[in-house]
C-alpha cells in the first residue's frame, strides 16, 4: 500500500467501517450530509422457500467509502451506524482513486462475479499478470490456485476482490 499523506483541506477517499448490515444506511445518512459516499453493491440471487428474489448485497461487508479531508471526521464519525475509520499503520486508510474507479468499472460489467475474502486468512503465493479484459496489465499475487480464479490485492483495505479470469487472461511474471 502507498501511504498518502493528505493535507488537512485534500479530500481523499477513505473507508469506514459501520455497524454490522448498516453499510446502506451509512452511505444514505453520509449522502444527506453532503459527502461523497459510496457502498459498492452487486446483485445476488435469494432463494425464499416459495420465491427467488434478486436483491443488492454490500460488496465489502461492514466498508463504506466516503470523500472527505481531514476537517470532516468529526463530522462523519458522528454519523449514526459509523463505528470508525479503518487504519492502516496508525492511520485512517487512504483509497487511491484509481482503486475505486477499477471497483466501479468491474460491477458495472454484465459478467462480474465478485467475491470479498479477508485477506489475514490467506497466504501469498504466486504472481501473475493479467493479459485481458478491465485489469489487463495489473499484476497481482494468486492466493488459492485454481482452473478460472485469480485474487486481486486491493491493498489498501487489507482486502482483495476475487475475480474468475479464463486460464489464457493470466500469465507468470
Amino acid at each position: 500500500m502507498e501511504i498518502i499523506k493528505a493535507s488537512p483541506t485534500e479530500i481523499k477517499w477513505h473507508v469506514i467501517y459501520t455497524k454490522s448490515k448498516w453499510e446502506k444506511k451509512v452511505d444514505d445518512l453520509l449522502i444527506q450530509k453532503g459527502f461523497e459516499s459510496w457502498c459498492p453493491v452487486q446483485k445476488q440471487e435469494r432463494q425464499w422457500s416459495d420465491r427467488k428474489k434478486i436483491i443488492e448485497t454490500p460488496l465489502f461487508r461492514s466498508y463504506v467509502f466516503v470523500r472527505a479531508s481531514k476537517e470532516d471526521y468529526t463530522k462523519i464519525l458522528s454519523t449514526i451506524g459509523v463505528v470508525n475509520f479503518l487504519y492502516f499503520e496508525k492511520k485512517p486508510a487512504i483509497i487511491r482513486d484509481v482503486e475505486i474507479e477499477e471497483i466501479r468499472k468491474y460491477l458495472g460489467l454484465s459478467t462480474a462475479s465478485v467475491q470479498i475474502v479477508d485477506m489475514a486468512n490467506i497466504p501469498s503465493q504466486t504472481k501473475v499478470s493479467i493479459n485481458q479484459g478491465l485489469f489487463m496489465g495489473q499484476r497481482g499475487e494468486v492466493v488459492k490456485s485454481g482452473k478460472k480464479t485469480v485474487f486481486v490485492r486491493l491493498e489498501s483495505i487489507n482486502m482483495m476482490m476475487i475475480v474468475e479470469f479464463k486460464a489464457d487472461e493470466v500469465s507468470l511474471y
